[in-house]
Parts: structure tokens; C-alpha cells; sequence
């Protein structure tokens, strides 16, 4: 048994038992039955993951992982490939709307080159597991190999088992890489079977021709690649990316842990779908933090069977939906560990 398969065989189903347990507590605050609707169902889920209510708020982090991609080379992204490193330079420094957002949410961030062309000068604050200058074009070819894709799952699980083990209790994932909302949409429409042009949205912000030639980059690579849909570590290989396959690996790495995943957007949604495909059980363990407004998300939602907790026109990225969230899940598990009950305030239950 290799190592993957390994810690695919550690990760369990979440606990509904004690959801419903959960539950009950929560009829037993000041409150009509069901009244704070989603964010009785979000500290349910939370326990189900740690297979108890917490006794405190969780420790939090935010994983952003960088990466570059070849197929960028087909005029799929509006900015060029030197703002990847820039950008992770940007968030070692702590000046990108992650670092702002996290700050505000009390989580620490991680920031890992998983791969950058145009790399910046090297820092503590960055941590470098680069397995290459980028993928492969993807429209031409396997962005990666599959030995290639399996070693960026196992650098994500290690980094997730490492904060789990710090006393992280809570991980979102971000992502940051010029041309990534590419092999996203190919790894969308592969696992929604949805065509191309159902999935590819403008990213960055490129105009109708840059539109027309992901959506043909998107195609191609699918056509000449072939990857499978029910295998996602073929389907990560061939047309994913470095930091979508490092980024599948927190998921699997934080599940084998009982920590709940916050994923960012589209590209971290896209690297959860792929985790799951890889651990079917790994789908209770996400949290949906937003919809964005690129074009596939919605489907790669479904296809989790998540539902998004905010909806704010969001197209970032970097892990700043996944910050905006943890403030929702603090306030439902507070609700839990500070809402009094109705024996406790003196307050007459409705008995309903």
C-alpha cells in the first residue's frame, strides 16, 4: 500500500451522531427551535468533524499555495506569469487582501511555492516545495506526471497533518497562480461532464478572445489528454495544476486529521472535488465559504453537494473567501459554547 493510499484509508465518514447531539443542544438554547438556521446546521457539521462540540474557538490557518502553469502561454490570462511570485512576495509581506482578511478573522497564513516560473528571492516567510517552473501546457499534453501529481498531494497532506498537529482546528484553502482558472474549468467540466464553454469564465478579466481561446485550451486538453473522471489523481496529472493538486492534498491531509476544510473559490473548489474523487469520504469534511462569479463554480458546488454560505461577487481568490467564513463558523460554535439554555435564563421553553 503506498503512501496515498495510506492516508485515503484514514479518512473516516464525519459522525452524525454526535450532529444530532449537536443539534439537540442547540434546542436547548434561548431561541426558537431552527432559528439561526444555517449556522445550526455549520456547528453541527463542525462537531461531526471532530467528533465533539469544542470546548473553544479553533485555531485557524490559511493555506495559499502558488503555482504557474503552461498553458498560460495560450493568452488565458490577462496578467503575466511574473505576478505569481510577486504576488506570494506580496503575502509573505503581509500586504494582499488574504493577509488583511485573515488578520481580521484571527488565522494565520501559510503561504508555499509550489512551482512559480519567475520565483521571488527566498524568505522564511514562504515555503518552497517547488516541483518544477510550472506545469506542462496542459493543451498539448499532461501538465504533469502522475508520480509528479501524487508528490504534490503528499506535500499538501504533510502540511495539513503538520498544522493539525500545531493545534490547528480549522484550515481554509487559497490559491494563487496566472492561468489557474484554466486547468480548473478543465478539471470542472471533466468531473461535472459539462462542456467547456459551461465552465470557463473570464478569470482575471480577459476579453471575448481570451475567452474563446481558454475555452478552446480547455477543450483541447481534454481531447488530447483524456483524463479520467472517476480518478483524481489522472485527472490532476493531466490537466490540473501544482497548487490544485497540492491544495487537494490539505483537503485529504485535514480530513485524515478530523479538521474541517474552508474552501476558498473556484480553483480551491475544484482542488476539493478532485480530493474527493480521490476519498469519497473527504466530502464531509468542506465548507463552502462563497460562490463566486466565475462561470463553473456553481457546478463544482453541486457536484460536493456544498452549499455557499456568502454570495458577494467574489473572484479573488488567495484565500479570501475561505477568511470571510471562519468569522461564521466562530459565531456558530460560540453560539454553542456562550448562548445560554432556557433552564439556565429562566426562560419558559415552548416545548415544541
Amino acid at each position: 500500500m503506498n503512501d496515498l493510499s495510506q492516508l485515503v484509508a484514514r479518512i473516516v465518514p464525519v459522525d452524525a451522531r454526535v450532529a444530532a447531539d449537536t443539534q439537540r443542544l442547540l434546542d436547548l438554547k434561548t431561541k426558537p427551535r431552527r432559528s439561526l438556521g444555517r449556522l445550526e446546521d455549520l456547528a453541527c457539521q463542525i462537531a461531526s468533524i471532530r467528533g465533539a462540540v469544542p470546548a473553544a474557538p479553533l485555531e485557524k490557518a490559511i493555506v495559499v499555495m502558488g503555482a504557474d502553469h503552461g498553458v498560460a502561454e495560450d493568452g488565458v490570462s490577462a496578467y503575466p506569469q511574473e505576478v505569481t511570485g510577486q504576488m506570494l512576495l506580496n503575502f509573505a509581506s503581509g500586504g494582499a487582501a488574504i493577509n488583511v482578511l485573515a488578520r481580521e478573522a484571527g488565522a494565520r497564513v501559510v503561504v508555499v511555492d509550489m512551482g512559480v516560473k519567475h520565483p521571488p528571492p527566498p524568505t522564511p516567510a514562504i515555503r518552497l516545495h517547488a516541483l518544477g517552473p510550472g506545469t506542462a501546457n496542459l493543451a498539448r499534453g499532461p501538465a504533469m506526471t502522475r508520480a509528479t501529481a501524487e508528490a504534490a498531494l503528499g506535500i499538501g497532506a504533510g502540511i495539513a497533518a503538520e498544522l493539525a498537529a500545531s493545534g490547528v482546528g480549522l484550515i481554509g484553502i487559497g490559491d494563487m497562480g496566472i492561468g489557474n482558472t484554466t486547468p480548473s474549468a478543465a478539471l470542472a467540466a471533466l468531473f461535472c461532464g459539462a462542456p467547456p464553454e459551461e465552465v470557463c469564465g473570464r478569470g482575471t478579466g480577459i476579453d471575448d478572445a481570451g475567452l474563446r481561446r481558454k475555452i478552446a485550451a480547455v477543450r483541447q486538453g481534454l481531447e488530447v489528454n483524456r483524463p479520467d473522471p472517476r480518478d483524481g489523481v489522472d485527472a490532476l496529472a493531466k490537466v490540473g495544476g501544482f497548487e490544485i493538486a497540492g491544495l487537494a492534498g490539505v483537503v485529504l491531509g485535514a480530513a485524515a486529521a478530523r479538521v474541517p476544510v474552508v474552501m476558498d473559490g473556484f480553483i480551491a473548489s475544484a482542488a476539493a472535488l478532485a480530493a474527493v474523487r480521490i476519498a469519497p469520504a473527504a466530502v464531509g469534511y468542506l465548507v463552502a465559504s462563497h460562490r463566486s462569479v466565475e462561470a463553473g463554480h456553481r457546478l463544482v458546488l453541486q457536484a460536493i453537494g456544498a452549499k455557499p454560505l456568502l454570495d458577494l461577487d467574489l473572484r479573488l481568490g488567495e484565500g479570501t473567501g475561505a477568511a470571510l467564513a471562519m468569522t461564521l463558523v466562530d459565531a456558530s460554535l460560540r453560539i454553542l459554547m456562550e448562548m445560554a439554555t432556557f433552564a439556565d435564563a429562566g426562560v419558559s421553553d415552548s416545548g415544541a
